[in-house]
């Protein structure tokens, strides 16, 4: 834990629409896996925070969910994660897909930014994907419409431009000794990333509105004496239809989910997994608070 009079360690908050990149980045400035990511929107349920040190500076990424108009009682409590995430950073990165542009999701999320105090910080990301002359000329819409502090425009998946916002995230960060030791990358417990990463699974196999339906929860993590540990996990779904998808014919599709699962868990654990995946209908679990409290996000009683 660094206490010099130099040391310096705060929370930079990453918001943005749903797709921007956000978990993207977190995994890019952390150079780990901390995040899920997916081609499908909305995979970020709760705020996943992620831990970077830039010389004399510790940076508490905190990943929020996509900004969205929610329409389920879970959509609701995502939205309002991401702004409590928001509300309690010394610093605010919004994260603008530059392919997207300024659509409703951006300007319902610029209009929540008005009333901060302090600028935020504009990052535009996917550069790689958009000529540069549009990239000025977007960078210039959005500043007419909010005054950002400064404007960063970087490519999460490549690399492209993260070395300089994480040199100017960790120059905003207040003075203060560092909260975590120098070689943690995440206060996510290790089942909590395990959960997570057999979700991310859930959403690269399965199709349309049904990962939405579904939601994991790590049971029990057993360290075994070889030094293996054994992980039974529960997938909760809605029907009896959604039950039998997930499984597929002669349980071809849980068995893939579980097998690419297993590797991930694997890496991040640095230890053999032996998975066991349990899908079980539980009808009315968007409606369930302790479903809410499993995923470590409020549920909201309207």
């Amino acid at each position: 834990m660094r206490e010099s009079s130099q040391a310096r360690c705060g929370f930079v908050a990453l918001i943005g629409a749903p797709n921007a990149g956000k978990s993207t980045l977190l995994n890019a400035v952390v150079d780990a896996k901390i995040s899920i990511v997916s081609r499908k929107v909305q995979t970020t349920r709760s705020l996943v925070r992620g831990i970077a040190a830039e010389g004399d500076a510790q940076i508490v990424l905190v990943d929020t969910p996509g900004i969205f108009a929610p329409r389920r009682r879970l959509d609701r409590a995502m939205v309002s994660s991401a702004w409590g995430g928001a509300a309690d950073a010394d610093a605010v990165a919004l994260l603008v897909d530059s392919r997207k542009g300024i659509d409703a999701e951006v300007e319902a999320v610029l209009a929540g930014l008005a009333s901060r105090q302090a600028a935020p910080i504009l990052v535009l990301n996917k550069i790689d994907l958009v000529a540069r002359p549009k990239l000025l000329e977007l960078a210039a819409a959005l500043n007419a419409k909010l005054a950002f502090a400064e404007t960063f425009m970087i490519s999460a998946l490549s690399g492209d431009g993260i070395a300089d916002l994480k040199k100017r995230l960790a120059a905003l960060m207040p003075p203060g000794p560092w909260l975590y030791p120098e070689d943690q990358i995440s206060d996510a417990p290790l089942r909590t990333l395990a959960t997570e990463i057999t979700r991310e699974k859930l959403f690269d196999r399965l199709h349309d509105e049904l990962p939405y339906q579904t939601t994991v929860e790590t049971q029990t993590w057993t360290d075994r004496k070889d030094g293996s540990a054994r992980l039974e996990q529960t997938i909760y779904v809605t029907r009896e239809a959604h039950k039998k998808i997930i499984i597929g014919e002669k349980g071809r599709t849980i068995k893939a989910i579980g097998m690419a699962a297993r590797r991930d868990i694997e890496a991040a654990a640095e230890q053999r997994i032996h998975l066991f995946l349990f899908v079980k209908v539980r009808e009315n679990w968007q409606d369930d608070p302790e479903r809410y409290r499993a995923m470590g996000i409020d549920f909201p009683n309207d």
